[in-house]
Formats: structure tokens, C-alpha cells, sequence
């Protein structure tokens, strides 16, 4: 056996007789004289060194000052010995038994080791107390837990053995070194946590992983005293820990631009979708501006292009630029070709990532045919290719058929460029409206989605139109007539074609004689409300060499497959959770929420905008609806369910509790107790206008953010009519700041003023606005008198910087906060990113990168689709996608 296992067996020889000898309360003799010695010397700090040996043993870190105060109060009132040898010799009285057994059967012991896995608990004993695993003891390991196996003893017992064997080895071992220099470091780190008043942030599980990730780098070689410095760093890291994001309530994390494996990868708005003879599948990654590659394995990767970043150059892989890339195919060799709709040109990409432009170069919009660089496309969408290398292009904008030779010599082969239209016949004499998707057969037929006519057209490859399906319009449920508008088209080797509509959600497969069956509907099943299906569009569509079907479904993000006999599988990505469910964390369920609001208590408030109703997050991440129904729009007061909201888009709460929501919908506002009784405060509901007045005598037009301020006076971004309103607490409704009859930008005192597309609103504890005036992509501020000056951007001007003042850029601001320390806040959407803003106008980026996607943890992470945001003492609550993210401890 191991020199310590021998150490360990004799240190504890007489407790495993007295535990063997059954649940006698009398003390040995050795026990008695050390109770009586103790008795009248004893003070609570006797037990300062037994304390934090035990925490280190039970928890792997130092005591907390409740703690330690606690327990030495327990000791002392047992009489206990102050040495761990001796609390070990004394185990079996019954007073040090409890003690010593409600540590190793504490929650947060339990948490740590569980219970019954004897090998588990001993090798963290072992890292804990000596710096080291089992596996170097072996033998003192077996012998431990054969003793933990066969109920000789506790866990409990077995670790204060453990750790009294190790305090009494020789001071020259390297196990008495860990414990005492451990020691050394624990009381240490307890003692400054009491003299900097830490011990509020020296709590939960968090801080508990922080202090033990710490304390367990001590080892026998440490200097304590040089190791002090390491105790300081960990301690300003808890009294000003870092920010953090991560989801408070529902579900985030649909969108991005992840590469990865099948449900890891991230899209965002994909709309094309193409396959190779190998199987593997190209998708046009729409809003992320790149092209990416789903191997027949279902990993995917970034063919070409970066995310998050729109332009117009050639290159390979990353170094490559897009702008709204939409359609998309391959020829036989595995070169990708794009309609890149943003840039109205037409580019391929090489098996290799190479990215060159056949047509289009110079990214202006026309219709000039030619060859290369001196060519020009309004609007590309759909494309194809043919088994001779031609290239077809739906020219959207054009309303016409282009074709690209081999040699890059670009003619319009079908429609007149600027006229829309129906007629069928060859060439010119055949017309279109907005044609978006195509496909090509084995004889080289082309099949052109003509969406606005709702068609199926077929040219043949001398250039004759004809329609070969006429579904212009279908009967939903309720009985109405609803127009089909086809999107996307493939057709099989048997002749079967399949088209995909937009907003219809289903792919119908159209026989040669013209006989429609629906092959699938691609509503996602968890989908809490029938709301979410008007929004899962189906665009292109591609066939595979078995048959199946691929759908780049835009709005789920995802990449899907329908076998032949109609079953739909996602290929990659991972489908947003829509609905109205109330519950904790993840369970709730929200449908597109675009406001947030927070109490002093830590309560948030969202505008459940497709729900149309009002929900509650306490602290605790419980999600209830306070007031409204999910799924019924209306604009009726009164209290929880029996209210009703259409597309409420933001909210606050003033000091009472009570919510005031900018129900854009109705064009009015409305207030909401804490009790949820819904009234409405100003505004008449289906009437809009920029009219001043007293409650329904009021107009709003598109009011969107809202601040109320400590005497009850409502302000209100009234977005369409570009100006900023103010409501008293009686609902007096007046013109704060802007003129109704333009948008600009001018700085200046009330109608002098001027806002384009104003959005978001806060106000500090001085009565200050602060507004994101979206279209003029610049954050305002307006003085309680209403003096309007530009806080940070300039207008006219979008993009990102972080600077000061006007030299600081935005794209397209939505939602803003502020802190109690004066702190600006702002979504700044289209830049993914969430800023800053200072005294002096100082503009910094506080979380997000330029590649959309939610990132949780530390900062930057990622954020996208985040339109509401609002402080709550040290917290940022960020509306993103289907959820809620919280970004604590704020800087």
C-alpha cells in the first residue's frame, strides 16, 4: 500500500472501531479528555482553521463569512476539538457526527459528488485535499472506497479522514505542503471578503466555480503570500464580474451563419437551393450574403462570401462578396453558379471557392445584353443551367429570360425588358411578370416560375413560351380566394413538376397532364399557434438523383428534404419555436417579440407583437401572460384575456407598476395595471393621424417607442407622422419635438426639430429623451423643454464606427435604454450589434460582431432579429428572435 493509504489506515484505526462497534453516544477516552481541555479555553475563532480545512475538503473552497460564522457557532456550542485530527478522533459522538455529516450531505456536496459513486467522491477528495487524482494512488484508492462499499463508513467520515491524515504527515510531504499552504490561501481569500464587504458576491454557484476554479491552483510549491495577488484578482471578479449573455425565457438561436453538422449549422433566410451528382446540396444563404455547401453527410460549410458582410467583389472563399444572393445552381463539373440579386449580376464559383462574375460587373441595374462586364440585370432571382453549359436567369426586375453562353455572351432570349405581361409566343412576343424560379429537363426545356401571374411557364430551347399551369389562385379554409404566387420549380426525370408558393406553405407535384396533388405542408409541428404558418415560406426547390426534394424553407432557416412519399426531414439548421405558451425559462414560447421593459423588482414586460398580448418574466424566468389572448387581435379594454391588443410593439413601466404599451396596430396607447386591467390611455383604435388631444380625440399614426417619466408623463415615438408626443397622466396628448408634415434631421426647439422613421425612446432620471431616429441612422436627444440636438451619427450616413459624436456611424438604430449612470444603449440592428454611449457622445460597441447569429456567454457574443431592448438595474434585456436574452453585470 502507498505510504499515505498506510498513513490514512492508522489515523483512522480507532474511528473505524468505533464505527464498528455500532451507534454508542459515549465518547472514547481520548474524546472526553479533549472535550474537557477544550472546554474552558474555547472562543468561535478557535475554529477559524478547522472550518476552512473542512470547506476545502466538502467543497474544494474557501468558507464563505456566513458560513464561517455559522458553523464556528455550531463548534463552539459542541465543544468541539479545534484540530481536524481531533474532530476525526471524535467522530462518533453524536454532536460532531451532525456536524460533520451535514457537510457531506449538504446540497452543495451532494451537487458536486452525488451520492453512491464511492470512486467519483474519492478522487475529488484526493483533487481537492492533495492536488492530485486517484489514479497516482491506486492502492489508497481501493482501499478508501472498499470502506465507502461496504458501510464502514461514510462519505462524510471518509473525507475528514482523508484530509486528517494529510494535515498530520510530515511537514516536508508534499500532501501536508498542498493542505497547508490551501489552508493559507482559504483564510486568506475569507478574511478579504470580510474586510471588502464581498459577501453578498461571494454567493451561488457561480462564485462558488469561480473561488474553486481557484483555490484549486494551489499547489505544494505555491507561495501564499505571492499567490495573494491571484486572490485579489479573483475577488474583483466577482465584485465586478464580466457580462454575460444569455437567454432569460423562450427560444433563441435559429438564425446565424454556423458551419457545423445538421442541427448545429445556422442559416439565415436561405432562399436557394441546388444539388450535384454526388449529393451534396448548395444553398444561396440569403441574408447572411454566402454560399454555402451541405455535404451528403449533412455538414455544412461556407463556400464563399462572409457573413454579415454585403458587397460586390470577386476572390476566393471569405475574400468574396454578395449582396442578397437568391438563386442558385451546378453544372456536371461542380461549378456553383449565382444569381446575386443585390448586385443584379450573375456569378460563379468554382469547385475550389473561386468567385468571378459573368454579368453584371459594375452592379447597376438594366437590361443591356453583351458579353461579360459591358452586361446588366435588374433583379436576378432564379437560375439555371443547361447539359450544354448555358446559363438561364429569371431577370426579375426585367420581366424577362436572359441566357450566358460559355462564353459569357449575355442575350435576352424570352420577354421585353420594362413590360409585364401574360402572352405567350417566342421571344420578345412572350411576356412575363416578376418570373422568379427555373428549372431545366433533360432536353433542355426551361421551367419559369412567373410569380405575379401566378404560372408555370415552359420555353423550349428555341425560345417558345407556352403555360403549362394555371394555378393563379386556391380557396383557404375560411372560403376566400388567395392568390398562388410560385416561387420555386424543379421537375423530375419522369416528367413531375414541383413548385413551392410563397406564404402558401405546401409544394404541390403537377403531373404532365396537369393533375395537382400536395405533397407536403411545411408548417413546423411545434409551432404553438396557427399565426407561425403564414410566415414558413418554401422558395427554391431542388430535386435530387433518387427523387427527394430539397426546400430552402426561408423563414424556419432551414434546409429540408421530402421523400418521394412525402415525409419532410430538416437536411440543416434548427427551426424557430413559435407560440404563446406560458412557463419557465424554455419552456415559454413567444411569437416575433418586439418590445421589452423592465421593473425595479426584476420583473420584465414584453410586447408579445404576434400574440398580440402583453407578457410578464418574474425573476425567476417565469413567463405569464398579463393581459391579452394569444391569437386574437382586437382593440377591446379590460382585464388579462377579456383585453385585446393588435400588434403591440413596445412598452415601460413607471415606478407603480403599471405598463404602457404602443398597440401600433390600433394606433393607440394603452395602460395596463399591475393587476392586468387594460384601458386605453389616448389615441382611437383604427384611426390614424398626428392629432393632438385629449384621449380618444388624439391621433397616432405607427407609435412605436415609449418612456414614461416619474411624474407620469407618457412620451411616445410616433413613428409615421415623424414627431415625438407627450401624454400626461389624464391623457392630454401634445407635440413634443418634430414636424408632422416632413421628415428630416434638423436639430432645433419642438416643430423645428425634425426625425426620420423615429423608433426607439428612453428617458433619464433628469427628464432627458433619448431617440433612435432609425431612417437618419442617428440617436437624438431632447431636453424637457424640447431642444432637440444629435447625441451621436450623422444623417444620411450608415455604417460602423465607433467614434464620438457625428463621426460615429449606425445602421439603422431601432430600440434604446438607459442606465441609471447615464449609459445610452442601442440596437443597432443591421450591424448586429448592441452600442454604447457615454458621456460626451463616446460611442463603443458592448456585444455583438458583424456575423448575425446568437453567441451566449462572454462578450462579444453574437446577437440577431433583436428589435426591443430595456435596463433593469445591472442587466440589458435584449428582445432576439423567438426569446428574451438577458446581458448581466453591465460595465
Amino acid at each position: 500500500m502507498h505510504r499515505l493509504g498506510r498513513n490514512f489506515a492508522l489515523a483512522t484505526l480507532s474511528a473505524l472501531l468505533a464505527a464498528c462497534s455500532g451507534n454508542s453516544s459515549a465518547p472514547s477516552e481520548f474524546q472526553s479528555k479533549q472535550l474537557q481541555r477544550n472546554d474552558k479555553s474555547l472562543t468561535a475563532a478557535s475554529y477559524q482553521n478547522v472550518l476552512e480545512q473542512l470547506y476545502v475538503a466538502y467543497y474544494g473552497r474557501p468558507a464563505d463569512p456566513a458560513g464561517m460564522a455559522y458553523w464556528e457557532g455550531v463548534l463552539l456550542a459542541a465543544n468541539a476539538p479545534t484540530t481536524i485530527a481531533g474532530l476525526n478522533a471524535a467522530y462518533t459522538t453524536p454532536a460532531i457526527k451532525a456536524i460533520v455529516d451535514s457537510f457531506g450531505n449538504s446540497a452543495e456536496s451532494q451537487s458536486l459528488y452525488g451520492s453512491g459513486n464511492s470512486g467519483g467522491f474519492i478522487n475529488a477528495i484526493y483533487q481537492n485535499v492533495l492536488d492530485r487524482s486517484t489514479a497516482t494512488d491506486t492502492a489508497g484508492a481501493a482501499y478508501w472506497q472498499g470502506l465507502l462499499t461496504s458501510g464502514a463508513m461514510t462519505q462524510a467520515q471518509a473525507a475528514l479522514a482523508i484530509l486528517s491524515a494529510a494535515a498530520t504527515e510530515p511537514t516536508t510531504s508534499t500532501d501536508e505542503q498542498v493542505v497547508a499552504n490551501r489552508l493559507a490561501v482559504a483564510n486568506y481569500f475569507t478574511a478579504q471578503v470580510t474586510a471588502q464587504s464581498a459577501a453578498s458576491v461571494y454567493s451561488g454557484n457561480v462564485a462558488n466555480v469561480t473561488v474553486r476554479t481557484m483555490l484549486g491552483t494551489v499547489m505544494a510549491g505555491t507561495d501564499p503570500v505571492a499567490f495573494e495577488a491571484n486572490v485579489s484578482t479573483t475577488l474583483q471578479a466577482l465584485l465586478h464580474p464580466a457580462p454575460n449573455l444569455a437567454v432569460l425565457a423562450g427560444n433563441i438561436g435559429s438564425i446565424g451563419s454556423a458551419d457545423g453538422a445538421g442541427s448545429a449549422a445556422r442559416f439565415s433566410s436561405p432562399h436557394g437551393v441546388t444539388l450535384d451528382t454526388a449529393g451534396n446540396a448548395y444553398v444561396a444563404d440569403t441574408a447572411n450574403n454566402t454560399i454555402r455547401k451541405i455535404a451528403a453527410n449533412g455538414t455544412v460549410t461556407t463556400l464563399a462570401g462572409q457573413a454579415g458582410v454585403s458587397g460586390n467583389a470577386d476572390g476566393t472563399g471569405s475574400a468574396a462578396r454578395f449582396n442578397m444572393p437568391y438563386g442558385i445552381a451546378v453544372d456536371s463539373a461542380g461549378n456553383v453558379y449565382v444569381a446575386d440579386t443585390g448586385n443584379n449580376a450573375v456569378r460563379m464559383i468554382t469547385p475550389g471557392g473561386v468567385v468571378t462574375t459573368l454579368g453584371g460587373a459594375s452592379g447597376n441595374a438594366g437590361s443591356q445584353d453583351g458579353v461579360g462586364p459591358n452586361t446588366s440585370f435588374n433583379g436576378p432571382l432564379g437560375i439555371a443551367v443547361d447539359s450544354t453549359g448555358n446559363i438561364y436567369v429569371a431577370d426579375s426586375g426585367n420581366n424577362t429570360i436572359r441566357r450566358i453562353t460559355p462564353s459569357d455572351a449575355v442575350s435576352t432570349v424570352a420577354g421585353t425588358a420594362g413590360v409585364s405581361g401574360s402572352a405567350n409566343g417566342k421571344g420578345s412576343g412572350a411576356l412575363f411578370n416578376t418570373p422568379i424560379g427555373l428549372a431545366i429537363d433533360a432536353s433542355n426545356n426551361l421551367y419559369i416560375a412567373d410569380a405575379v401571374n401566378g404560372l408555370v411557364r415552359e420555353m423550349t430551347p428555341t425560345g417558345v413560351v407556352t403555360t403549362v399551369v394555371n394555378y393563379s389562385q386556391s380557396i383557404n379554409s375560411s372560403g376566400t380566394a388567395v392568390p398562388n404566387l410560385p416561387y420555386g420549380v424543379a421537375i423530375d426525370a419522369n416528367g413531375y413538376l414541383y413548385v413551392s408558393y410563397y406564404s402558401q406553405n405546401i409544394i404541390n407535384k403537377i403531373s404532365s397532364t396537369g393533375s395537382l396533388t400536395t405533397l407536403t405542408n411545411l408548417a413546423i409541428a411545434n409551432s404553438a399557434n396557427s399565426q407561425s404558418s403564414i410566415s414558413n415560406f418554401a422558395y427554391g426547390v431542388a430535386l435530387d438523383v433518387a427523387g427527394n426534394l430539397f426546400v430552402a424553407d426561408s423563414a424556419n432557416n432551414l434546409v429540408r428534404k421530402i421523400s418521394l412519399a412525402g415525409a419532410a426531414t430538416t437536411v440543416a439548421g434548427n427551426a424557430p419555436v413559435i407560440g404563446s405558451a406560458d412557463g419557465l425559462g424554455s419552456m415559454a414560447a413567444f411569437s416575433r417579440p418586439q418590445g421589452v421593459a423592465a421593473d425595479s423588482a426584476g420583473n420584465v414586460y414584453v410586447a408579445d407583437t404576434y400574440n398580440n398580448t402583453i407578457r410578464k418574466i418574474s425573476s425567476s424566468g417565469a413567463v405569464t401572460t398579463l393581459a391579452g389572448m394569444a391569437g386574437v387581435s382586437g382593440h377591446a379594454d379590460g382585464t388579462g384575456a377579456a383585453a385585446s391588443f393588435n400588434l403591440p410593439r413596445a412598452l415601460t413601466v413607471d415606478a407603480a407598476g403599471n405598463v404602457y404599451v404602443s398597440d401600433s396596430g390600433n394606433n393607440t396607447i394603452r395602460k395596463i395595471t399591475p393587476a392586468g386591467a387594460v384601458t386605453t390611455l389616448a389615441g382611437f383604435a383604427g384611426y390614424a393621424g398626428s392629432v393632438d388631444g385629449t384621449g380618444v380625440t388624439a391621433r397616432f399614426s405607427q407609435p412605436l417607442g415609449i418612456a414614461v417619466d416619474t411624474a407620469g408623463n407618457v412620451y411616445v415615438a410616433d413613428s409615421s407622422s415623424n414627431i415625438i408626443r407627450k401624454i400626461t397622466s389624464t391623457g392630454t396628448v401634445s407635440t413634443l419635438a418634430g414636424n408632422k408634415s416632413s421628415s428630416g434631421s434638423a436639430d432645433g426647439t419642438g416643430p423645428l426639430a425634425s426625425f426620420n422613421v423615429p423608433t426607439g425612446l428612453a428617458i433619464d432620471s433628469n427628464g432627458n429623451l433619448y431617440v433612435a431616429d432609425t431612417n437618419n441612422n442617428t440617436i437624438r436627444e431632447i431636453s424637457p423643454a424640447g431642444v432637440v440636438v444629435t447625441l451621436a451619427g450623422k444623417a444620411g450616413k450608415s455604417g460602423f464606427a465607433d467614434r464620438t459624436g457625428s463621426a460615429a456611424q449606425f445602421n439603422q438604430p431601432y430600440s434604446i435604454a438607459i442606465d441609471s449612470a447615464g449609459n445610452v444603449y442601442v440596437a443597432d440592428l443591421q450591424n448586429y450589434r448592441i452600442r454604447q454611449i457615454a458621456g460626451g457622445g463616446v460611442v463603443t460597441t458592448l456585444a455583438g460582431t458583424q456575423t448575425p447569429g446568437f453567441v451566449a456567454g462572454a462578450l462579444p457574443g453574437g446577437l440577431i432579429d433583436f428589435p426591443g431592448i430595456a435596463v433593469g438595474n445591472s442587466t440589458l434585456y435584449i428582445i432576439v428572435e423567438q426569446g428574451i436574452a438577458a446581458l448581466t453585470d453591465l460595465p
